[in-house]
């Protein structure tokens, strides 16, 4: 019987047409770490890329090889795009690569690290430099005040 004639599962169908990750438009800044952490994601990647296809005949698992060919297409644009920034800006001014204590109106007091895209995670207190709160304090020293979602907050400490 031809392929035209038989049905694929609505899964392999899905996994066929895999859309790729997004990739931002911005400049792809990396800290030392960051850049180490790509570096793995793409050496996990290819690894997965390989397992899927020693696995034999790709339409036997068609999501496996999906997810491991957008994932290596992800890790490999995030890699040549990739610009290390190495160091922490002039003394006091908060930067990429910066970690930011702020104090709200309200008295709390939070501590962020400014960092690229892929490396930022917010439950962990980093913030990519891009995100509003970056964007707010960048620029900015001990005892400078920023406006964060229509609030004040002050800058306490750079490191």
């Amino acid at each position: 019987m031809s392929v035209a004639f038989t049905k694929e599962s609505d899964a392999e169908a899905v996994a066929a047409n895999l859309p790729d990750r997004p990739v931002p438009t911005h400049a792809n800044l990396v800290t030392a770490a960051g850049l180490a952490a790509i570096d793995a994601a793409l050496a996990e990647a290819r690894a997965a890329y390989d397992e899927a296809r020693a696995g034999g005949e790709i339409s036997a698992d068609r999501s496996a090889m999906a997810v491991a060919t957008r994932e290596l297409r992800y890790w490999s644009a995030r890699r040549a795009s990739a610009q290390l920034i190495e160091g922490t800006p002039a003394d006091g001014v908060v930067g990429f690569g910066s970690s930011v204590r702020i104090e709200r109106a309200d008295g709390r007091v939070q501590t962020w690290r400014i960092v690229g895209d892929d490396e930022a995670d917010p439950a962990t207190g980093s913030v990519s430099y891009v995100s509003p709160l970056a964007r707010a304090v960048m620029g900015r020293r001990i005892g400078d005040v920023a406006m964060l979602a229509g609030h004040e907050v002050e800058i306490v400490a750079v490191g």
